[in-house]
Parts: structure tokens; C-alpha cells; sequence
């Protein structure tokens, strides 16, 4: 009796034990966030890493254009084929050339598909890898992963040239933005479609999330005040996916002399407006968390004055200050590092605010910006002429200089901002 008591206890905890792993297997886990959780792309010699912050949102779901090659691989079998890539151009997924990565480089698996000759790469600001300083002259070379030679899109060759899409019959472009005017990839594809409208060469375009496209806020920009930080009439942020955005250059005809470009976009999958994507890759040097794309709209602008945005420190665009500020509390030294070789200040110590631990933004904040103009001594050097091309008009310089508080500010947006929307929402592929 005792041994048969025994035996039916421990059937029905073994019996207990196995329902309950199999429970656990159909249950949703939710992984910890973790500091520095560091992404490698195995196939780059320089592997690009960006640090993601506590309380990042990451949404496992969404699916990239890149990812969906069986909607874009065929349509480059037998073409001679540009790709236009950076350092965030990956396919997130497992590769028959190499099943024991979970992410290789555009070019690599485009480059190692049978029947497609990839030509040459172009490659944006900060280069094909992604290392250089903003504004930094980017020069042509070699690959030397693939062999194949890479063309610098920013300095003086901003536009491919006739000579440089010649025999080319097809343009790849996959390149993340993070849904601010200013950010210059959206400039970059703008002077690619023009050029491949020019020369009857078709665009695929493979969309990515917009970290930033959940609103729109700012200024709509004065095309008097056009420039390559600001070449569209769309306010500072759009809250399109480069897709969209796209789409919007062709339909609005804002290519030159009106012409149109064979333009097919690669959509996301299981994306809206509303989800908050953690870039799995820094998308700049200077842009290394979720936290500083999320500020990067607001701080940008204090890239057109006299204070410094964190260049030159671990904290970019998370931070701000100047020698000229409130010497009470936050401070800290610019020194060259990745992505400011020459920092603002370099080895000066800057008076200002650690904004880490803010909330996750929903519109422009220009309190900052207001706050340092308030306090710094000399007024008339706080702003400089890269100002109004980064705000797009000369108007928001004037309304701080006025003392204009920052709802009133925001007020001013209002009927531009109606206008973009109207436009905006000709060209949205997603809710």
C-alpha cells in the first residue's frame, strides 16, 4: 500500500511536470533589457553595434524590406545591378552561403546570388561602413570584402552621374532613416531618383521602420532655404517610412524639371505608425541608442549654434552645453572619438543638462533650445547661418530672439503642418 502511495505521487508530479513545461512552451517570454546589448554583423569586417538603453522597445514582429528577398531577388536575376547601402543595410535572417549567421550584409548576399552582377556600390554620408564624421569628405574606393568599388554620394558628388549609372540596369537602394529633415539619407535618395528618372534606370527600394514615425512636428521648411540637410517642403519630422517618403518625392514631382523615377517599393511587414522599432544598428556615429535617435530631432538644432549636442562624448545628442552656460551642475569635456575627430569645445568643459533620463518623446521639444539662448552671455553668437538651414526658415531664430514662448512657437506650425498632413497622406503604405 505504502510502495502504491509512492508510486502515484510520483506519477502525478512527473504527470504535473511535463504539463508544465509544455505550458511554458505556448507562453509569451518577455527577454530583460539589458545595457549594451551589443549586435554584430558577421559578415562586415567592422562589425556595427548600437547600444541599446533601459526600456527599449523592440518589436521582433516587423519585417524589413531587406528581409523579403524572395519579393525582390528575382526581379535582379540577369540585371547588371547598384546598390545603394551603408553599414545598416542587412537582411536579419539565415543565408543558404552561410547558415550560421542570423544577419548578412545587402551587398553580400546580392553579391553571392547566382545570375545578378552586382557593378558598384554607393554609398551615403558617413560612408559605406558607416565610420566617418558628419560632414566628413567621403572618398571613392574598393570593398575589400567584395572587391567591388565603392562611390562616395556625399561632398561634391552628391548625384550619380550619367557616367556612373552607365550599363547599370537596375538601383538597389536600402538605407535606415530616422524620420528628421536634416538627417541627409533622404537627400541622398532624392538626388538617386533623380538621376536613375534621367537616365530611364528603375529604383527598388527596400523600406525600412521609422524609429521617429509615430508624429510630425516642426516647421515646414521655406524652400528659399533649401539645402542638403532640407530639400522638400515637409516639416522636421514626417513621420514617413523612407518608403513613403519616396513615394512623396515622385507623386509631388519635386524631382528636377518635374520628372518621375521607376520607383518600386519592398514593403514592411506587420509595421504601423505607431510601433516603436529599436534599430538594431547605430545609423549614424553619433547616433549610438534608441535614446539619442528619440532627442536627435530636438538637439539637432543646437548643431546651429554655439553649444555643443554631446559630439565628442559617450552621451551624443542625449546631452548639451557650452563654456558660455550655467556653470551649476551637469558638465563635461569633449575629446575626439568615432564620428568627431574635431568635437565642438574639444577639451573644454561645457556647462549644461543631461537629458538620459527624459521621457521618450512624442513631439519637438524646444525648451532646451530656449533655455540655453536665456542663459548664454553673449546673444548675438549664439546662433550661427547653419542655423536656418536647419530649421528651414528664418523664422524660428527670430521667435526665440523675440522671447516668444515655445507654445506659441509650436502655434505657428499649426497650418503647415495641417498641409503636410493632407499631403502626407496621399502616399502612406501603412496605418
Amino acid at each position: 500500500m505504502i510502495y502504491n502511495s509512492f508510486k502515484s505521487t510520483y506519477l502525478f508530479l512527473f504527470i504535473s511536470i511535463i504539463f508544465c513545461l509544455t505550458s511554458c512552451k505556448q507562453t509569451t517570454v518577455k527577454i530583460p533589457q539589458q545595457k549594451n546589448v551589443t549586435d554584430t554583423i558577421v559578415n562586415n569586417k567592422q562589425s556595427t553595434s548600437l547600444n541599446k538603453t533601459e526600456n527599449t522597445i523592440i518589436n521582433a514582429k516587423v519585417i524589413t524590406g531587406a528581409d523579403r528577398t524572395a519579393l525582390y531577388v528575382p526581379l535582379l536575376k540577369g540585371k547588371k545591378v547598384a546598390i545603394v547601402a551603408n553599414q545598416t543595410s542587412v537582411i536579419q535572417k539565415k543565408s543558404k552561403y552561410n547558415p550560421n549567421i542570423t544577419a548578412i550584409h545587402l551587398v553580400d548576399y546580392i553579391n553571392n546570388s547566382k545570375d545578378i552582377d552586382v557593378v558598384k556600390v554607393f554609398a551615403p554620408e558617413h560612408g559605406f561602413r558607416g565610420k566617418a564624421d558628419a560632414g566628413e569628405t567621403i572618398k571613392d574606393g574598393i570593398d575589400t570584402k567584395t572587391g567591388l568599388p565603392i562611390i562616395s554620394l556625399y561632398g561634391k558628388n552628391k548625384k550619380p552621374s550619367k557616367e556612373q549609372l552607365k550599363n547599370i540596369d537596375v538601383v538597389l537602394f536600402d538605407i535606415q532613416d530616422v524620420g528628421a529633415r536634416f538627417y541627409t539619407y533622404i537627400s541622398t535618395l532624392h538626388y538617386v531618383m533623380e538621376a536613375c528618372a534621367e537616365n530611364n534606370v528603375p529604383v527598388i527600394l527596400l523600406d525600412r521602420p521609422n524609429p521617429n514615425g509615430y508624429y510630425m512636428d516642426g516647421p515646414v521648411l521655406d524652400l528659399k532655404h533649401k539645402s542638403f540637410v532640407g530639400m522638400h517642403t515637409v516639416p522636421v519630422v514626417y513621420g514617413m517610412t523612407i518608403g513613403e517618403y519616396g513615394k512623396m518625392i515622385n507623386g509631388e514631382q519635386w524631382l528636377q524639371s518635374n520628372i518621375q523615377c521607376d520607383l518600386k517599393v519592398i514593403p514592411l511587414k506587420n509595421y504601423t505608425h505607431q510601433t516603436r522599432y529599436s534599430l538594431p544598428i547605430k545609423p549614424s556615429p553619433n547616433l549610438p541608442n534608441d535614446k539619442s535617435i528619440n532627442l536627435y530631432p530636438s538637439l539637432c538644432f543646437f548643431e546651429g549654434t554655439n553649444v555643443s549636442a554631446g559630439r565628442g562624448t559617450d552621451l551624443q545628442f542625449q546631452i548639451y552645453g557650452s563654456p558660455f552656460l550655467n556653470k551649476d551642475g551637469f558638465s563635461f569635456k569633449p575629446e575626439p572619438n568615432e564620428g568627431a575627430k574635431y568635437p565642438k569645445y574639444k577639451g573644454k568643459v561645457c556647462y549644461g543638462e543631461n537629458l538620459v533620463n527624459t521621457q521618450s518623446l512624442n513631439s519637438l521639444d524646444l525648451s532646451w533650445l530656449i533655455k540655453a539662448y536665456e542663459q548664454t552671455g553673449n546673444k548675438k553668437e549664439f546662433f550661427n547661418t547653419f542655423f536656418t538651414k536647419l530649421a528651414g526658415t528664418t523664422k524660428l531664430q527670430e521667435q526665440i530672439e523675440q522671447g516668444i514662448s515655445e507654445s506659441d512657437i509650436k502655434k505657428s506650425w499649426e497650418n503647415g503642418l495641417n498641409h503636410f498632413k493632407e499631403i502626407r497622406s496621399k502616399y502612406l503604405i501603412y496605418n
